[in-house]
């Protein structure tokens, strides 16, 4: 093969799969995470309204998650690091002809500017973000900074036991309280077969301000 590239499928309820490449080097963001899966599966059991939404992706690796939201009719921005821009566009071009929304790639570096994904979406997407301390504060940062009052963002995550995870894990949830209303959707509300004991799905809103 000229590249080191697999292809993943991820079944659509309506319609043919979405075929996604994956690369065997690169790191954390190139392979369809378990966590993506059910994350991309409960957005297609209609639970949040996405057509037509404004919809922005976070840590997107291969796109898997913002491309099915892009299929169900939402206006997707998927955004992840320079290095991941390449896998991120070809996954589009492989899936454009299922989209009814639309769907690019940005890059954005958790932390930094973020003026140009104003205004705040109706929707922020992640799927298995949480695994370096050292990003905690920039993704908070980020997080802050994208969120309106009514943008909806939607967590998902893979709990893991071993090390340092668990450590990580609590400190962003005490983190993200500071200024989040979190709430976890409860299993029976996740796709029928996608769904894990040890993957939770959060909702998360901006904390209402009280006025003076």
């Amino acid at each position: 093969a000229a590249r080191a590239g697999f292809v993943r499928e991820v079944e659509r309820r309506a319609g043919p799969a979405l075929r996604l490449e994956q690369r065997a080097a690169g790191g954390v963001g190139s392979v369809v995470w378990d966590a993506a899966l059910v994350l991309a599966k409960f957005l297609e059991t209609g639970a949040c309204p996405l057509d037509r939404r404004h919809v922005l992706e976070l840590g997107a690796g291969t796109g898997a998650v913002g491309i099915m939201a892009a299929t169900l009719g939402a206006n997707v921005t998927v955004t992840d690091l320079e290095e991941l821009q390449e896998l991120l566009m070809v996954n589009i071009e492989n899936n454009k002809h299922l989209v009814t929304g639309s769907v690019r790639a940005k890059v954005l570096k958790w932390g930094e500017d973020v003026t140009e994904f104003q205004p705040p979406p109706d929707y922020i997407l992640m799927a298995d973000c949480i695994y370096y301390e050292e990003s905690l504060e920039p993704l908070l940062k980020t997080l802050k900074d994208l969120t309106g009052p009514d943008t909806c963002v939607l967590c998902c995550y893979e709990q893991r036991t071993m090390g340092k995870n668990p450590e990580i894990e609590r400190k962003y949830f005490e983190l993200l309280q500071m200024d989040f209303e979190l709430e976890k959707i409860p299993l029976d509300k996740h796709d029928e077969e996608y769904r894990s004991e040890d993957i939770h799905i959060m909702n998360i809103h901006r904390k209402q301000t009280v006025g003076p």
